[in-house]
């Protein structure tokens, strides 16, 4: 039987979907090898100065961008920096946040929960990694005059472009930090955005430095995060 190439749906073209059929025997194998890659993923937080091609970052960007988001508005904006002196800025102004949160807006709990992270209100990746990727949500967009047009679950989908990024970072042979300073406001102006973004995330990128010690942490189990209802 013939297959039509498109089809129209509420007045819009539909293009058929290319189908990848797997056994269930490749199925297994195929998740079971993006299971124990993604497992070795570790957020790094010294980094080689080694430098990374800009290609690199491009590919790593548009590989987030394939994340659905609502009404498929994208609702994002990644902005890739690796200017040496706007990357100081960035470090100094988290640092001052940083700073302040440590002294005086994190709990003791919370602090004790981080002790085994091994962190502090310094940053030296953030100029040290050779790009930083500052993630920002569109709360809405922006008509040709200013009008605010709708965007729709906008920190799901951004979130899970995040998600994606992180992922194509590590099977690029590279490493990252979500790196989420409070409040952030400081990234939207160093970096002049317009009025209608939000920051959302930082990830340094670049290569591990040689040698790089991560905190010795387990993942939960698969019964600590999952139940199944068959």
């Amino acid at each position: 039987m013939a297959t039509e190439p498109y089809i129209i749906i509420n007045g819009h073209k539909h293009v058929r979907y290319q189908e990848n059929v797997l056994s269930q025997k490749e199925l297994l194998k195929q998740s079971q090898a993006l299971y124990s890659h993604l497992n070795k993923r570790r957020s790094v937080r010294e980094y080689a100065d080694t430098p990374v091609p800009k290609e690199v970052i491009e590919t790593l960007i548009k590989t987030a961008s394939t994340a659905p988001s609502g009404a498929h508005k994208q609702p994002w904006t990644f902005c890739a920096v690796s200017n040496p002196a706007l990357k100081t800025k960035i470090k100094e102004a988290a640092e001052a946040e940083e700073k302040e949160s440590y002294e005086s807006r994190m709990s003791d709990r919370w602090k004790k929960d981080l002790q085994p992270m091994g962190t502090n209100m310094y940053k030296p990746f953030l100029e040290i990694a050779p790009w930083l990727i500052i993630v920002f949500k569109k709360v809405h967009d922006l008509g040709d005059e200013g009008e605010k047009l709708n965007n729709y679950y906008v920190n799901e989908s951004v979130g899970i472009a995040c998600g994606m990024l992180i992922t194509a970072i590590h099977n690029a042979g590279l490493v990252t930090l979500t790196h989420t300073p409070s409040p952030m406001n400081f990234l939207a102006k160093l970096l002049n955005r317009p009025s209608n973004e939000r920051a959302f995330l930082l990830l340094p990128v670049g290569y591990p430095k040689s040698p790089t010690y991560v905190p010795d942490i387990k993942r939960k189990s698969l019964d600590d995060v999952a139940e199944f209802y068959e």
